[in-house]
């Protein structure tokens, strides 16, 4: 099933590349070492960002690619032992299947769903893997819930990775503190924001997904999970969750783009958009933010009998349409609040801490450079976040796994070689 992305006014100039071939990597020159650590049996704690979710969807290749994995073959350098994750199999590579970028059509994308080879034993679950592994990631998994045990039986990734017998009563905490690990990474917490940012700040009763997670329940969740990892004195390294209004799924379709679609397709009868808040209706500004697959096609459309949806002030965008200005200060406190707990925790355990959070708001602003490759937070070429807009590309998870390895080696001394970042993709292009 093909999809035009409507919703994006934008041009991808077909010299975009996703990176030069010729550039040469960092050379390091130090004899590598594990410094104060143990390495032997590294686990990776964490969400989909951990498993290796990418293009809206878990597949081989992204599983390949996560962050976790480049690491722990750093690690071999410096005594890293066995690290096995849950892989689809080649015949099932596609997983859960994903989208991939196929063609431009009038310079917007045109994604392809891909719907072959995939991993599905039945309707909503996926095909057991439940061999011994290390990374642990489970796309989904958020703190407040990492200890409900029903967990597993609604979440199929998790589902996946769990005997029949204890498929919604082993919680993921538990799941993950019974590995016999001498080292972890550690990043959760993510999706305590960003299920409530990506519906508009708007939480659905019906889906847990769609809850802010309070600062009291993250500080209870959080320090827990963290004691439970360190009682037998385990070294590791924890990351800050970053802001979710610097990923392109925030930043595409801006509020400028939108009234020039707006303008040009009613031959300038309409110029403005309406949004409801919580205090009421009133127009759009760009200091509000619209996601990804934000529905153009509903725009001038008739809702509860009212026509001009969205471009007349009694017809508003309904509020989980947008994060609106007020939404993004909510979010960011909250995410800044859960940061400050991250950072106080690790320091109470003598951890090593990846401030993604900072790094990834250079991404987004104003961008790096790495040995001659741009990278930065722009839908499709700017190499860093894949086709969903959230999470990363191959060439995003190098960049993180050496953020964490950099912390690494600051905290416990210790010299393990980074990963050659040249060696990965950005987004794949048709």
């Amino acid at each position: 099933m093909k999809t035009i992305f409507k919703h994006t006014c934008f041009f991808i100039a077909a010299a975009a590349v996703t990176f030069v071939s010729s550039c040469k990597p960092e050379i390091e020159s130090f004899e590598a070492s594990a410094g104060q650590a143990d390495f032997s049996k590294y686990i990776a704690v964490g969400n989909s960002l951990t498993a290796g979710f990418a293009d809206g969807g878990l597949y081989l290749e992204g599983q390949q690619v996560a962050y976790p994995n480049l690491i722990a073959q750093q690690l071999k350098h410096v005594g890293g032992g066995e690290f096995r994750s849950p892989f689809f199999s080649e015949d099932q590579r596609n997983g859960s299947g994903y989208m991939e970028l196929i063609g431009l059509v009038d310079g917007q994308p045109v994604l392809d769903t891909v719907e072959t080879n995939l991993a599905y034993r039945a309707a909503g679950k996926l095909t057991k893997y439940t061999d011994e592994i290390e990374n642990l990631g489970v796309p989904g998994m958020r703190l407040d819930l990492s200890s409900v045990g029903l967990f597993g039986a609604l979440n199929m990734y998790f589902e996946r990775l769990l005997p029949d017998a204890e498929v919604g009563s082993t919680s993921y905490f538990s799941f993950a503190t019974r590995k016999n690990h001498t080292f972890f990474s550690f990043w959760l917490g993510n999706n305590d924001v960003l299920g409530y940012a990506t519906n508009g700040a708007y939480t659905d009763p019906t889906d847990l997904t769609t809850v802010l997670t309070s600062e009291a329940t993250f500080a209870t969740a959080y320090s827990s999970f963290i004691a439970e990892l360190t009682k037998n004195q385990q070294k590791g390294v924890v990351a800050t969750i970053p802001n979710v209004t610097a990923i392109p799924f925030f930043n595409t379709v801006t509020y400028a783009r939108l009234i020039a679609g707006v303008t040009a397709a009613t031959g300038g009868q309409y110029t403005k958009i309406y949004i409801q808040t919580a205090s009421g209706p009133r127009e759009a500004t760009s200091e509000d933010l619209f996601p990804l697959n934000f529905p153009t096609d509903t725009l001038g459309t008739t809702r509860s009998g009212i026509p001009g949806y969205g471009l007349i002030i009694q017809n508003p965008l309904v509020d989980k349409l947008v994060l609106d200005k007020d939404e993004i200060v909510e979010v960011t406190e909250r995410i800044n609040s859960f940061n400050t707990i991250i950072k106080t925790v690790a320091k109470d355990h003598n951890l090593a801490l990846a401030d993604a959070n900072t790094y990834l708001n250079q991404v987004a602003n104003p961008g790096i450079m790495y040995n001659g490759i741009e990278i930065n937070a722009s839908y499709i070429t700017g190499n860093a976040f894949s086709l969903d807009g959230v999470h990363l590309t191959p060439i995003g998870n190098a960049l993180i796994a050496n953020l964490f390895i950099n912390a690494i080696n600051a905290q416990y001394g210790s010299k393990i070689p980074k990963v050659d970042v040249s060696q990965y993709r950005g987004v794949k292009l048709p």
